[in-house]
């Protein structure tokens, strides 16, 4: 079939709630993907963030095949022989008492509420049905109802009410709205994004998760980190918070925690917080699964054993200094950390960010843009100097020909 066809019957059949770029991709290596006719392209994307470890890395895909032919599913109902072997394997990697397997990253953030609801009931003391979470303007943390009533997006809300009650909002990178919304009793907790990714790679200010940690300690309100997208060495450490030596009291993980072999989440937690959810009050049918287990220990093995923090902190840096040296009207502003980043751009003679990610698959590289005139550019972590290279001199030629 033409690729034409391929899209043209996920139109025909499909719910259209994404605008894919129009590309019809069948198989993908590392920091490669080809699409039907055979043409390569460097993943830029890289399933916003989940390939961190590239395209069908070897050691993830064995860890599938082999747990394929053994196990797949028991549910919770029962043990398994390799779901306490991933939990304390994620436990002691990033430093927590305890680990509650979900899938899907919204399915986490909505752990991650539930968790901390949870925790202000029998562990604060608020009053039942009055606890409050404080989430920032701009946040982007799923899809479902709960978490698209913490919105400030239309995009994402708008047409889907009645809304969630229980969300404070207050604005991203501003420690005195902080401040001044916990002098409410009733807040159990603050949930934040170290870096906005959604939003368009929006970095805070250095020092802004410290002072928002110490806020939530002064006032016994747990502090909450969704690092779906920029956990697990995306930002050049293994968590954004360690820039700021912040232990969350509830991390939220997904994405890279499956190398993007199959959905897994997670949210960690020590004894005093997880341990309020009882045994029946949460749970999910394939959370934990024996094979999510296996291909989830192997994920975090990749990034351990190929220093991927590391890479993505040296690659991230000569990105952002190539990109920065380019001479073109279109680019406002190159932000980011390790290998999270984005390009502010500005329409020139027509010409939008959406253009030139059109260009930019004509020319070998894709990427997509969001919010109209932002274009992340999120490569897989496994990415080498040579690589990085020979992207970067595409994305260069690309803006030189939009001029």
């Amino acid at each position: 079939m033409r690729p034409e066809n391929y899209m043209n019957r996920e139109e025909t059949y499909g719910a259209h709630n994404y605008h894919p770029l129009p590309v019809v991709l069948e198989k993908g290596k590392g920091v490669f993907v080809w699409d039907v006719e055979g043409k390569r392209y460097f993943d830029f994307l890289s399933g916003y963030s989940a390939l961190s470890q590239g395209h069908c890395h070897p050691k993830i895909i064995q860890a599938l095949k082999e747990q394929a032919d053994k196990l797949t599913l028991v549910s919770r109902a029962f043990y398994s022989n390799v779901l306490g072997e991933y939990m304390e394997y994620v436990c002691r990697f990033f430093g927590y008492d305890k680990l509650l397997p979900m899938n899907s990253g919204a399915e986490a953030v909505e752990t991650a509420l539930k968790l901390c609801r949870c925790w202000g009931y029998r562990k604060k003391g608020i009053q039942a049905g009055q606890a409050k979470i404080v989430v920032c303007a701009e946040n982007f943390h799923g899809r479902t109802i709960s978490i698209i009533s913490m919105s400030t997006d239309p995009t994402a809300y708008a047409g889907f009410g009645p809304y969630t009650p229980g969300f404070v909002k207050i604005p991203y990178n501003d420690t005195n709205a902080l401040h001044d919304v916990l002098k409410d009793p009733d807040i159990v907790g603050f949930l934040v994004e170290p870096i906005q990714g959604e939003a368009g790679v929006v970095v805070p200010d250095d020092g802004y998760l410290q002072a928002c940690y110490t806020l939530c300690r002064e006032h016994d309100v747990l502090f909450m980190a969704d690092e779906i997208q920029s956990g697990i060495g995306r930002t050049g450490k293994l968590l954004a918070c360690d820039y700021e030596n912040i232990h969350p009291d509830i991390l939220i993980l997904g994405k890279a925690l499956s190398g993007g072999v199959t959905p897994i989440s997670a949210v960690l937690a020590n004894d005093d917080i997880m341990l309020t959810i009882a045994p029946g009050e949460h749970g999910s049918t394939f959370g934990g699964n024996p094979l999510a287990a296996r291909i989830g220990i192997a994920a975090l093995e990749v990034v351990k054993e190929e220093k991927l923090s590391e890479n993505a902190w040296e690659m991230g840096n000569l990105f952002r200094n190539e990109i920065e040296d380019i001479d073109s009207p279109m680019i406002k502003l190159v932000r980011g950390k390790g290998l999270l980043n984005a390009v502010v751009t500005e329409p020139q003679n027509g010409k939008t960010a959406w253009d030139i990610c059109l260009a930019l698959k004509e020319n070998g590289l894709i990427a997509k843009p969001t919010h109209d005139h932002i274009i992340r550019f999120t490569p897989p972590l496994v990415i080498t100097k040579g690589e990085m290279m020979e992207a970067v001199d595409i994305i260069k030629q690309t803006f030189k020909a939009m001029n």
